[in-house]
């Protein structure tokens, strides 16, 4: 039987490795024709092999997102090999988090003031870049999905300044290109993953094992696995009602729920918005958290309100 996306074309950028290659792999395995992209040919062919063998079909592009020539060659080439149809583009090529990693505690004045590039430039204007060239396709075909990962660290401080203005401007891209892609068919989401287990965050946590918290090792051991994303794209892409959610932020919890599904390993997707979760991230209220109903979450409202500028 074919896949629920057999015929569909795919562009997830930055997946050699983490939250791309989770998706690019769900992505096949739903019967997609899915073009990765990355800067090391060695481990961007290694993916494809993975995920071609789950179904569809995997095309490896090396492509650093920072670079508008390399971009607009890799939408070029879709459009020729695949008659200008582009159904899904993932925006999830990041570069920043060697530089997140070596500056953990450091006030962003005492930082290399590069980091805002490191952070930045593949992970925003990388975005910027492959929407332009992506829409440029999608648009006269009068239908597709555009998804950009962010984090809760656009709500929130968290890591550094570089890191939250940067996400808080991913889901402001989503919101932006969504009231001007709309009339068009075209529905852009910015999605929220939970913690991931990646393979760098794995190695991070296995290497600096004396200087990482006890509840970040706790959270660590429930965390998502990269595939989780590629559920919730696979989920979206297949909801003929898609466009009623275009503009908005959709963390991988809230998408789990509504599609009802678990994880690739079985396991229950954990709740990072339940007022549990929310409770014991404040050091002087952790102690109630384990005494709040995993079923009671935190009300959207209360969210909009927290993160309001006025």
């Amino acid at each position: 039987m074919p896949g629920p996306l057999h015929g569909s074309v795919c562009v997830v950028t930055g997946a050699s490795r983490g939250i791309g290659r989770g998706i690019a792999l769900q992505l096949c395995q739903a019967g997609a024709t899915v073009y990765i992209t990355g800067r090391r040919p060695d481990t961007l062919q290694a993916a494809a092999r993975e995920a071609q063998s789950r179904g569809g079909r995997c095309v490896p592009v090396v492509c650093d997102s920072s670079q508008e020539d390399e971009v607009r060659s890799l939408f070029e080439k879709v459009d020729r090999e695949q008659d200008g149809r582009l159904d899904i583009l993932v925006n999830n090529a990041y570069a920043g988090v060697q530089a997140i990693v070596s500056s953990l505690k450091k006030p962003f004045w005492e930082c290399p003031a590069s980091i805002w590039d490191d952070i930045n430039n593949v992970g925003l204007r990388g975005h910027y870049l492959c929407s332009v060239y992506g829409a440029r396709l999608m648009v006269p075909a009068g239908r597709g999905l555009i998804v950009i990962i962010s984090s809760l660290g656009g709500l929130q401080y968290l890591f550094n300044v570089a890191y939250g203005v940067g996400k808080a401007a991913c889901d402001r891209l989503a919101s932006d290109c969504a009231q001007e892609l709309r009339p068009h068919g075209i529905a852009y989401v910015s999605l929220w993953p939970g913690l991931v287990k990646t393979e760098m965050m794995t190695e991070h946590l296995n290497k600096e094992k004396d200087l990482v918290s006890h509840q970040l090792k706790e959270r660590f051991l429930t965390g998502e696995t990269p595939e989780l994303s590629g559920k919730c794209v696979v989920a979206l892409a297949t909801d003929p009602n898609i466009l009623q959610m275009s503009g908005r932020v959709l963390p991988s919890c809230d998408l789990a729920r509504k599609y009802d599904f678990k994880d690739v390993d079985g396991r229950p997707v954990s709740d990072f918005l339940s007022l549990q979760s929310a409770l014991s991230e404040v050091p002087r209220l952790a102690w109630l958290a384990s005494y709040m109903p995993s079923f009671l979450r935190v009300p959207k409202w209360i969210i909009a309100l927290y993160s309001s500028k006025f």
